[in-house]
């Protein structure tokens, strides 16, 4: 239904503005709405891969105008709309559910607005250009619902245009920081591993195809020249201007969380956090003591020692943990306990059928993070979704191999598979892309999501997944306690002088992460701003209003029934959680979800 409506968005707009006018029944409700999909319909002609990762596949076999002149345009455009939509829809005249959405759209605007003219992302950011060179060619094959005949005609006629991308590139990037750079390096060499090698295992065609191979010389060729340029100019007057400072991080972290809280804010309350899972983790540790070391008397208990108690306490955990080539296998291997768990104590009805793929993580995506979930897009429902996972690099030492399989040991994959899986990211998008509003669908918010995953891996364990397993307990708090640490990072790397071996004493002393991770979360923090703030902020919300409400209900309160209700409402900012789930709530539970 919402697929056949992608592919007539313009017609469908015009025909519903001609039949409401016609009857005098036009609400400001169906105003905004029509006004969206005309908004969107244009967004996606002008932007052919924001239409492709939002699941309308009629412009896969284009890309849009990446030149100075051409992200001018889009920039008035969203201005004019902007202006153009309070003239358009009577704000007061709407029902509540629609005055959120109208303000979702216009805190939307004013955002893009904003980001546009205070980064110069294009210039600033070589990583940006990698969601053009390859993930614009890897979507269409493996995420479009298109017969595939169809997808490989579009993703072809794409990969002509690739090498001008790589040109406009290379006019277009100036003096990055270093560790952005460094990031493209790295997946644009893995850019050109996925032409050479990925392209063919995903399509289908042998190695040695003539058509495919015929489409890939000249990227392979252009993306050859590419990596030397960021190597050789690039890099070397790359520097270290990657904070962005207290001005521009302030406003930022308020457009990027809209949670209605201040930076300084966030910060007091994730150092107060850090501190309570600091001492949670040492209740958890005790209790695991004489197991995990028998005869060896318990560290003593005052500030250091308590902090070696919780570090030898984990590494106990690290040590039951996969080999590298088996490490999608062991996260496949967790779902079915996680799902059974869900389904059978009702936290929530999860959607069927399942169209969720567990992969390895594609060489290309890789620099970021260790795991992620791709959804399907919310004009293209029936897609799968993507949980992948990077395993260690080849050329690391043995060494440093082990400590990332500490890192994600087997308690831990279980709570990444909840975090990113069930019922987390998956689970929840798969609502989402379910909720009637196309504004919710389309603009849904990072903190929402990053926060409900965070908070179904402490749900998840306290009704009782794991039976009271210490460790999968205490392997949760590290995670959670990763969260807040986030949120402290992200501030004092951008909006104070954190330095890198201050953020290493957060990371691993305070947060007990691995050497390996902590140098990984630092460049991360150094690659973007305001984002690591979402896990935080938006768990405390969805724990806070989960409190709220139970209270309330007393006796009342029915688990399952609350988390359909928090679903129902899509990825809307964090803030409007408490008045949509209690107006939610007053209406019986829905039959099904599929």
């Amino acid at each position: 239904m919402i697929r056949t409506f992608s592919n007539t968005l313009l017609t469908a707009c015009m025909l519903a503005i001609s039949a409401t006018t016609a009857l005098g029944q036009q609400t400001e409700e169906i105003k905004l709405e029509t006004w969206f999909k005309a908004y969107i319909e244009q967004v996606m002609v002008d932007e052919p891969m924001t239409a492709t990762r939002l699941g309308d596949h009629r412009f896969d076999d284009r890309l849009e105008d990446l030149s100075p002149d051409a992200r001018l345009m889009r920039l008035n455009r969203d201005k004019k709309a902007l202006a153009d939509l309070p003239q358009a829809v009577n704000y007061k005249s709407l029902k509540r559910a629609s005055q959120v959405d109208y303000e979702i759209l216009s805190r939307y605007l004013e955002s893009r607005i904003w980001l546009s003219e205070n980064f110069k992302t294009f210039e600033e950011d070589p990583r940006v250009w990698g969601e053009y060179l390859t993930e614009s060619v890897y979507l269409p094959l493996v995420q479009s619902t298109l017969p595939k005949a169809t997808n490989l005609k579009n993703a072809m006629k794409r990969m002509e245009l690739i090498p001008s991308v790589v040109d406009i590139a290379r006019k277009t990037i100036k003096n990055p920081p270093k560790a952005k750079t460094q990031t493209a390096i790295l997946q644009t060499q893995g850019a050109i591993d996925f032409y050479s090698k990925e392209i063919y295992l995903i399509t289908g065609r042998p190695a040695n195809d003539a058509e495919l191979t015929a489409k890939s010389k000249p990227i392979i060729n252009a993306l050859a020249k590419h990596l030397e340029f960021l190597k050789t100019e690039v890099l070397p007057r790359s520097g270290e201007n990657w904070r962005i400072g207290r001005a521009l991080f302030e406003k930022k972290l308020d457009y990027e969380l809209d949670a209605g809280l201040t930076a300084d804010e966030i910060l007091a309350e994730a150092e107060r956090e850090a501190d309570r899972v600091d001492r949670e983790m040492v209740v958890i540790a005790r209790q695991m003591w004489a197991q995990a070391y028998p005869g060896v008397v318990i560290p003593p208990d005052d500030a250091a020692g308590r902090r070696l108690l919780v570090a030898k306490a984990l590494a106990a955990t690290a040590k039951n943990h996969g080999q590298p080539d088996t490490l999608v296998k062991d996260a496949r291997a967790t779902v079915a306990d996680i799902t059974k768990f869900i389904r059978e104590k009702d936290i929530m009805r999860l959607p069927s059928p399942d169209r969720c793929a567990i992969i390895e993580m594609p060489e290309f995506m890789r620099g970021n993070s260790v795991a992620y979930l791709n959804p399907a897009p919310p004009l293209d429902i029936t897609a799968r979704s993507e949980y992948a996972i990077s395993p260690p690099p080849a050329d690391w030492s043995a060494q440093r191999v082990e400590s990332f399989l500490g890192e994600y040991n087997s308690a831990m994959l279980q709570i990444l598979t909840i975090h990113e899986a069930y019922p987390g990211h998956y689970v929840q998008l798969e609502y989402a892309n379910r909720v009637p509003s196309l504004i919710r669908r389309v603009l849904g918010s990072g903190t929402y999501n990053e926060g409900w995953a965070v908070y179904t891996e402490q749900t998840m364990l306290d009704q009782g997944f794991g039976q009271g397993d210490l460790a999968l307990r205490l392997n949760q708090l590290k995670f959670y306690l990763r969260a807040v640490c986030n949120a402290i990072l992200d501030h004092k790397m951008h909006c104070g002088e954190m330095t890198d071996e201050q953020a290493r004493q957060l990371l691993m002393d305070r947060a007990f992460q691995t050497e390996g991770e902590a140098v990984g979360k630092i460049i991360r923090s150094k690659q973007s701003s305001a984002q690591l703030s979402t896990y935080f902020v938006g768990r405390t919300a969805f724990y806070r209003t989960r409190q709220s409400i139970q209270r309330e209900l007393g006796d009342k309160f029915d688990l399952g029934r609350y988390h359909e209700a928090v679903l129902e409402q899509g990825s809307v900012p964090v803030k409007y959680l408490p008045e949509l789930v209690r107006e939610r709530l007053q209406r019986p539970r829905s039959a099904k979800v599929d």
